[in-house]
């Protein structure tokens, strides 16, 4: 008598988590055996089972019943399927090291001015900053703390969170199309080899492309963080040069004036305090030179000698 569990149908169901008529339509689309007839009952087996959980897991990643049927196909006809699922699971698998946390609403409310503002966390899920908990209206998900965080520090300079949101939303459309570029920046000169031709790519192409991907996955947040860097230094100085070439007054100064500072200096500033640090140093520079020149004029003025006595 052989070891192998036997279930019938019902039993097979309970384990997979999948329906009866689920399973039948499977066997009629060929993407699961058909069972073994022993006496007037149909018996399945721990087989039958894994291949459920492979369809789930395909599905689960998007693929379709016939993309499934054909994997599952190379995967019997011994071109193997491990190294497709290991290429699936490493695109699939998380492009940041952030992990969702847990926050009450009121611990919501409170981190946004403690004023519920149910508008703003409806455009929130909307936007999927907060995912909502399944059985619990009182508590949120939050996908990115950071991106949370950003937020309510934005909140609390005085930005309104309509801004916010609509911030975001332009920020997204600009994001999701440097992220597409890099794909097909990258399809095209590194995974081409193993997408092209008539034949799906191997074990061993598949296995090739999932470590390919692990290592160029840091390089799309490497290349933006620089790339924003520089964009920011580069509009944040020209923005300063403009205040400083059309005379606009900052906030809190009672007047200010144009003054046009050469190109050569402005980067000569800039290499010696940063360029985050250009306008404190061109409002400090000036106010030692006034100070300067006034002590000059001090010393300088006409006064009375001083006697120092004749034993001076």
């Amino acid at each position: 008598m052989s070891d192998t569990p036997a279930y019938r149908i019902e039993d097979l169901a309970h384990l997979s988590g999948a329906t009866v008529r689920t399973i039948r339509a499977y066997q009629d689309r060929g993407l699961l055996p058909r069972p073994e007839r022993r006496g007037r009952a149909n018996i399945y087996t721990d087989s039958h089972l894994a291949r459920l959980r492979q369809v789930a897991d395909l599905l689960d990643r998007g693929y379709g019943l016939a993309s499934i049927k054909e994997l599952l196909e190379a995967y019997d006809s011994g071109r193997g399927l491990g190294g497709i699922l290991g290429l699936v699971a490493e695109v699939d698998g998380p492009w940041t090291d952030e992990e969702a946390v847990r926050i009450s609403r009121a611990e919501l409310d409170a981190r946004f001015g403690g004023i519920p503002d149910e508008a703003a966390v409806a455009e929130a899920v909307e936007l999927g900053v907060l995912e909502p908990v399944p059985g619990d209206e009182g508590s949120f998900l939050v996908p990115s703390p950071q991106e949370l965080a950003v937020a309510a520090e934005l909140h609390a300079s005085g930005v309104p969170l309509s801004a916010i949101s609509g911030h975001l939303r332009e920020l997204r459309g600009q994001v999701e199309h440097i992220a597409a570029r890099f794909l097909e920046f990258t399809t095209e000169h590194v995974f081409a080899r193993y997408l092209q031709g008539p034949h799906r790519p191997t074990e061993a192409d598949a296995s090739e492309a999932a470590s390919l991907v692990r290592r160029l996955r840091p390089l799309a947040q490497q290349t933006v963080d620089a790339e924003l860097a520089r964009a920011m230094r580069l509009l944040a100085v020209r923005q300063l040069r403009q205040h400083l070439d059309t005379g606009e007054r900052p906030a809190g100064r009672s007047e200010s004036r144009s003054v046009a500072v050469p190109e050569e200096t402005m980067r000569a500033v800039e290499e010696l305090v940063g360029a985050e640090r250009v306008a404190e140093f061109f409002a400090l520079a000036a106010e030692r030179e006034v100070r300067a020149r006034k002590l000059d004029a001090l010393t300088s003025s006409e006064r009375p000698p001083v006697d120092l006595g004749e034993g001076g």
